[in-house]
């Protein structure tokens, strides 16, 4: 999963209201925190990165208080229940996407498979994981396109 949608999940979880308050969260509705939640619970587990942890940590920590100190603990829960897979930074720069998309998306396409689909909001991102497998990647984008926004 990458870090916006994980910024997103964190928010959702800690009050769906934050979502139109955080400036990374504006192309995203408190409906969008329910999709997201339905697109990974099909899949047995959600596999992060180290990398992509530390994105969405920094991307919270931008917001204001009072909602700042709630929104990194509810990341600190999440992490406890998620799968942190650890991939190397030598190696993830010596993935072929390194140079265009840099380390945290290249150590993210070096984890994704038919078994371990990537879910990303990032359009170069997803492209890159179906190039290398065609099923191997969700574009959330794809999802949020079949419904109206509400809010």
């Amino acid at each position: 999963m990458d870090a916006n949608l994980l910024v997103l999940l964190v928010a959702g979880a800690l009050d769906p209201e934050i979502i139109a308050k955080h400036k990374r969260l504006r192309t995203f509705g408190t409906e969008d925190f329910e999709r997201v939640q339905e697109v990974v619970s099909k899949f047995e587990r959600v596999l992060v990165t180290p990398n992509t942890l530390t994105e969405a940590s920094n991307l919270l920590g931008q917001h204001r208080e009072p909602e700042r100190s709630g929104l990194l603990t509810t990341l600190r829960r999440l992490i406890g229940e998620s799968h942190e897979v650890v991939v190397a930074s030598a190696d993830a720069a010596g993935h072929p996407s390194f140079l265009r998309l840099g380390l945290t998306d290249a150590g993210l396409l070096g984890l994704v498979s038919r078994d371990t689909p990537l879910v990303t909001v990032d359009l170069d991102l997803y492209r890159a994981a179906l190039h290398a497998d065609p099923e191997s990647a969700v574009n959330y984008r794809h999802v949020q396109q079949r419904y109206p926004r509400s809010n």
